[in-house]
């Protein structure tokens, strides 16, 4: 097998008193879409976090061969910046090194692939959850990541929202590596080809999508497929 693109080894991460990651083990190949479930303080956010070099650990080995220029990371709430849909997008790519006039032509092409072109000029404060968490995700494909990091992208949005931008990922996805954190288990049987449980900052299981729904499982994943752990 290849190298991982991501490797983490008895990965703990504190935040003040609280242990957010303790004994943290996990690898990422390209190409995988791996799925982050369980209950909320599990440790998926600060998993991602770390994998993306936002949070510092305390102790374990982790190692990334992926640049953070090649990763684009999307929040559940993403951040609107006070400037049109088409200037949030094309700045990202300026940051990038890319010339003004050129980015501004990308940042249309992002946004017409997510249904956006109509609003390119409006405000991006006055979109909607899902118009938002749409942008972000043009402003990811703009970019051209090699690794999509998501962090919950569509726990707030209502159900027709949730269809859409779940489409896009799957779209965005394509040929790219996934790794995504979600409680909605319909959409990690829909997207994941590989499951990850945490509870308490651990790893308690890591399965191909098949064998965590339908063979054995830990109690606490049992129960929390079954929607009998909060």
């Amino acid at each position: 097998m290849t190298q991982a693109l991501f490797a983490l080894h008895r990965i703990e991460v504190r935040y003040g008193r609280v242990l957010a990651l303790q004994e943290a083990t996990l690898s990422i190949h390209a190409g995988e879409r791996v799925a982050l479930i369980g209950a909320n303080g599990s440790g998926k956010s600060t998993l991602l976090r770390v994998m993306h070099g936002l949070v510092p650990h305390a102790a374990g080995s982790f190692v990334g061969r992926v640049p953070r220029q090649a990763q684009a990371m999307l929040f559940q709430r993403p951040h609107m910046l006070r400037m049109s849909v088409r200037n949030n997008v094309a700045l990202a790519l300026w940051l990038r090194g890319v010339r003004w006039r050129v980015a501004q032509s990308e940042a249309l092409e992002a946004l017409a692939r997510v249904g956006l072109e109509g609003v390119a000029g409006r405000n991006a404060r006055t979109l909607s959850g899902g118009q938002q968490q749409r942008m972000a995700l043009a402003r990811a494909w703009a970019l051209k990541p090699a690794v999509l990091l998501l962090d919950e992208p569509t726990a707030s949005l209502d159900p027709t929202a949730k269809r859409e931008v779940e489409a896009l990922i799957a779209d965005a996805a394509h040929g790219r590596t996934l790794v995504f954190a979600s409680h909605n288990l319909g959409q990690v049987k829909r997207l994941a080809s590989r499951v990850v449980y945490m509870e308490q900052g651990r790893v308690l299981a890591d399965l191909p999508v098949d064998d965590f729904f339908q063979g054995p499982l830990p109690d606490a994943a049992r129960l929390f497929v079954k929607g009998e752990l909060a």
